[in-house]
């Protein structure tokens, strides 16, 4: 048995997870490769391993003749007879070959050759490890800064966070531990190439699904995600069961799992909304924290009129659109937001209609919304800090709407 080959062979495969089978295969290759740079050619060269002691046999095949021509393929039946008296001419003898006596360039090729091989196995089995993690979350350390990307270490891998995936802003220290979202894995010639993002959508998905057990069991579905990374983040949610709030669920008591994802994101903001197959209700929802007089949704033609009370429409739109941008990408609809005052001027209202609702806004929401815009301090949804113009339109499809979302049809 050879014992110093196999033990080496059991800590490859423990160690870099490298099957002992490969290199066995890597090993006979090698041999084989050194009679070749030894002899000239190895058509002839036959190799006997036990692969379960690792004891091999290296023998030349050569034909009996009465006249040698090549001594490589060829024996003379003087010599034949001398190994065996049985031999006859045209038959095949089996000479030993000693692997001790290729020269110092075969052994020298048959190593590089074998260390080869482990190099692209090593690369191999951690391309199948992370490929494994596309589409995932992973955790890494931030190593350094190589120019404006960060290299981070994933473990058997380095990933490079490229100044597009970062989120602006965001500052990363050396050591520190981040999670990041697999975008796509390339095997390359010098190792997987792993590209990660920490804007990317999906990663606000995979954190929820980490931390929110209803989420990851499937009980509660992330139907639609709308992300503007280190700003604002908008989910619809659904419950497959009846006696489980989704909202609630991802919220947790006080709090503590949204909260945990907030934290994981540095404070970006996350709304949290019910799913509704019916458009007007989730366009409604979409725009919380906005209060909503009336919603008109066309399915077919994927825009939706709706109407806010007059000191509701800079918060239905949000700071520099914001909120009607990302409930647009949320319910993939072409959203064009008025206020009463506006709807009654375009004939969408009756005349009498403010007359009609008098009171009805004023005691609920009147002084919520003066404690929201004090005097001396500028807060988000106040109308004297929003840029655009009143009934401004907001179109998913200016803003990276990739999947359709189908909606029945709403009765007047």
């Amino acid at each position: 048995m050879n014992t110093e080959l196999l033990e080496a062979l059991n800590i490859l495969e423990k160690e870099k997870e490298i099957s002992k089978e490969t290199l066995l295969d890597a090993i006979e290759n090698s041999l084989l490769n050194a009679c070749k740079n030894h002899f000239g050619k190895a058509d002839n060269i036959r190799l006997i391993m036990d692969r379960t002691t690792c004891d091999y046999r290296l023998f030349a095949e050569k034909t009996v003749v009465e006249e040698v021509e090549d001594q490589l393929e060829e024996i003379s039946i003087e010599e034949a007879r001398a190994i065996d008296g049985k031999f006859e001419l045209g038959d095949i003898v089996q000479i030993p070959i000693e692997s001790k006596s290729f020269g110092r360039i075969a052994t020298q090729n048959a190593k590089n050759l074998i260390l080869q091989k482990i190099r692209e196995e090593e690369r191999k089995v951690v391309y199948d490890q992370y490929f494994e993690k596309e589409k995932d979350i992973v955790t890494g350390i931030v190593q350094r800064y190589i120019g404006r990307n960060v290299s981070i270490n994933l473990g058997k891998a380095d990933a490079m966070l490229t100044e597009n995936e970062q989120v602006k802003g965001e500052v990363f220290k050396p050591t520190e531990r981040v999670k990041l979202y697999v975008v796509e894995v390339k095997n390359t010639t010098k190792g997987p190439k792993i590209l990660v993002s920490r804007t990317h959508p999906e990663l606000v998905k995979r954190l929820f699904e980490a931390e929110v057990t209803e989420v990851k069991d499937g009980v509660v579905e992330i139907k639609s995600i709308a992300r503007e990374a280190g700003s604002r983040t908008k989910i619809a949610v659904w419950s497959n069961d009846p006696d489980v709030d989704p909202v609630g669920a991802c919220v947790g008591m006080n709090g503590t799992r949204v909260n945990a994802i907030v934290n994981e994101l540095r404070g970006e903001k996350i709304d949290i909304i019910n799913w509704s197959d019916n458009p007007a209700i989730l366009i409604e929802n979409a725009l919380s924290p906005a209060k909503v007089i009336s919603v008109m949704a066309d399915p077919d033609d994927k825009t939706a009129g709706v109407i806010v009370p007059d000191y509701q429409l800079s918060l239905a739109i949000g700071k520099e659109g914001q909120n009607a941008r990302l409930a647009a990408r949320l319910t993939g609809y072409k959203i064009d937001i008025k206020s009463e005052t506006q709807a009654i001027e375009s004939g969408d209202l009756p005349e009498n209609y403010l007359e009609l609702s008098e009171g009805v806004y004023e005691e609920e929401y009147e002084e919520p919304y003066e404690e929201a815009c004090p005097q001396d301090e500028a807060e988000e949804g106040c109308e004297e800090f929003q840029p655009q113009e009143d009934g401004q339109e907001y179109d998913s499809d200016d803003y990276g709407v990739e999947d359709e979302i189908i909606f029945e049809e709403v009765e007047d």
